[in-house]
């Protein structure tokens, strides 16, 4: 589909300039640009690869020289970055899945669709579950029994989205996800080994003989906020009976797991292959970059920021910056911490050149 470059700017609230009435098909990286694809040149660095495509319109920031670039057309953004969210949802088709519902699809008679869902091939949706309006099931999900997906959602490829679960209006969710499944909830007849380290903090010697978990049954289900976005593979426990939560507007990365109980707050963005244990609590506007852990049974504040890799143990206040592999802790500590590391080797030859000195001296000296 064809675009105006004045009608991508006003739905991106941005100013145009030049022939604005140039139509683009599509978006492309400066130097491998057609004529007809709109570049992404937002900053210099960028704007210098103009000349080897060719591209007669672009997207730019305030204050480069459209006309200087050779251009015919430019949409100037204050944001740029923040302007490319916009001007690739005008250009993204989608998935390709017909409104209605396909004939090899099995939906249960007492499922409920919506008026302008499309529902994929070999997709399996069971007895009460509900599908929102102009919801779209791509092939292969399966829904089971008394969910409900909320208007506007887009389920692709390979999803399972387990019993009772309620999803959200404008949920993305990519393939492979699993929502709904049992949580990882085992307990011993006697105290565990894991329960006396914890008491003890590994004083106490382990006893590892006849230790058999038995299985705790996850009665509660997961409940998922509007304009959520869940990753490839990603996977979300049901609640033991509470529901596990995901609030409105976070968005977790491909490969991340959030265990039972865990209720995850607003407006988070949580990156590949974060882990977070079960019955933990996490606040608002967390960003929790890649293979961070989270331990169980613990809170974190509102507009905590996590650096990749960290390890989280205990609780976090508010408002905090946390970094460090084992364990996490204040950023400037792990920082002092870090050059600290690095002094070492310095630090033990000063130290033995100091216990030389102390020996030759002698005692009466």
């Amino acid at each position: 589909m064809a675009h105006s470059v004045q009608d991508i700017a006003a739905a991106l609230g941005a100013e145009a300039f030049g022939a604005v009435e140039l139509l683009v098909t599509g978006v492309a990286e400066p130097a491998k640009a057609g004529p007809n694809d709109l570049a992404l040149a937002m900053s210099p660095k960028y704007a210098e690869f103009l000349a080897k495509g060719q591209a007669v319109a672009a997207i730019i920031s305030a204050g480069m020289d459209w006309q200087a670039l050779g251009l015919k057309a430019a949409i100037v953004a204050p944001r740029p970055r923040y302007a490319m969210a916009g001007v690739t949802a005008a250009l993204d088709p989608g998935p390709q899945i017909a409104r209605g519902i396909h004939p090899s699809a099995i939906v249960d008679a007492s499922a409920r669709i919506s008026e302008g869902a499309a529902i994929g091939p070999l997709v399996v949706i069971g007895a009460g579950a509900v599908i929102g309006a102009r919801a779209r099931i791509a092939s292969h999900v399966t829904i089971a029994e008394n969910a409900r997906i909320g208007d506007d959602a887009l389920i692709m490829s390979g999803v399972r989205i387990g019993a009772r679960v309620v999803i959200g209006h404008r949920v993305v969710i990519q393939p492979g996800a699993v929502i709904g499944g049992d949580g990882f909830s085992f307990v011993t007849p006697e105290a565990s080994t894991v329960e006396v380290a914890r008491s003890t903090l590994g004083q106490v010697a382990l006893d590892t003989s006849d230790q058999r978990w038995t299985r705790i049954h996850s009665l509660g289900s997961v409940e998922i906020g509007d304009d959520v976005e869940i990753g490839a593979n990603s996977c979300i426990d049901k609640g033991t009976v509470a529901n596990t939560v995901i609030g409105r507007g976070t968005k977790l990365d491909n490969l991340v797991h959030v265990g039972h109980n865990c209720r995850i707050g607003q407006d988070c963005l949580l990156c590949g292959q974060v882990g977070i244990a079960g019955s933990t609590v996490v606040g608002d506007r967390v960003v929790m970059a890649g293979q961070v852990g989270v331990s169980d049974n613990i809170t974190i504040g509102e507009n905590v920021v996590a650096a990749g890799g960290t390890k989280i143990f205990s609780n976090v206040p508010a408002g905090r910056m946390v970094m460090g592999g084992v364990p996490a802790m204040k950023m400037e500590t792990h920082v002092e911490v870090y050059k600290a590391l690095r002094r070492l080797p310095r630090l033990a030859a000063t130290v033995a050149q100091l216990q030389k000195a102390v020996f030759k001296s002698g005692p009466n000296d």
